[in-house]
């Protein structure tokens, strides 16, 4: 029982909507809106392509690798459609929106995470993520459903 708590927290904690609160605890806002209106430029292959590697592309998918080295923070990118993440590994992290504001410190979720873990997640706001730990590259599978 105690794993799947832990992961339903973990999921509450890094699935990206609006805002929310998890067990009365801190609310976090996730910025929205429109990905038509969010800049081309910033799409996270465009904007991060050290962090973000196609594997596979058509016109209904997308499917990237993504890594984070330890220290690493990922230049400002969005992710413009519906995705499922395979996390593989990652340690400490810090999400941030556009402007520098903290979405997700994964030090503050009350569980440890447990890997590998599968989310989906809605359209991705412009944001940024720091890979806190100094040994664990992060590192996941991310598939964009485009329909």
């Amino acid at each position: 029982m105690k794993s799947k708590s832990s992961l339903f927290v973990t999921v509450i904690y890094l699935t990206v909507f609006s805002s929310f609160s998890v067990f009365g605890q801190q609310t976090y806002s996730y910025k929205t809106g429109d990905p038509a209106n969010w800049p081309k430029d910033q799409d996270a292959v465009s904007a991060a392509p050290g962090n973000h590697k196609i594997l596979l592309e058509n016109d209904k998918v997308r499917v990237l690798e993504v890594t984070v080295a330890p220290g690493e923070v990922e230049p400002i990118h969005h992710h413009q459609w519906p995705s499922v993440l395979y996390v593989m590994e990652a340690g400490f992290f810090i999400d941030r929106d556009s402007e520098g504001n903290v979405i997700v410190d994964s030090r503050q979720i009350p569980e440890p995470l447990t890997f590998p873990l599968t989310m989906y997640k809605d359209p991705e706001a412009p944001h940024s993520v720091e890979n806190l730990s100094k040994t664990i590259t992060m590192r996941l599978i991310r598939v964009e459903m485009k329909q």
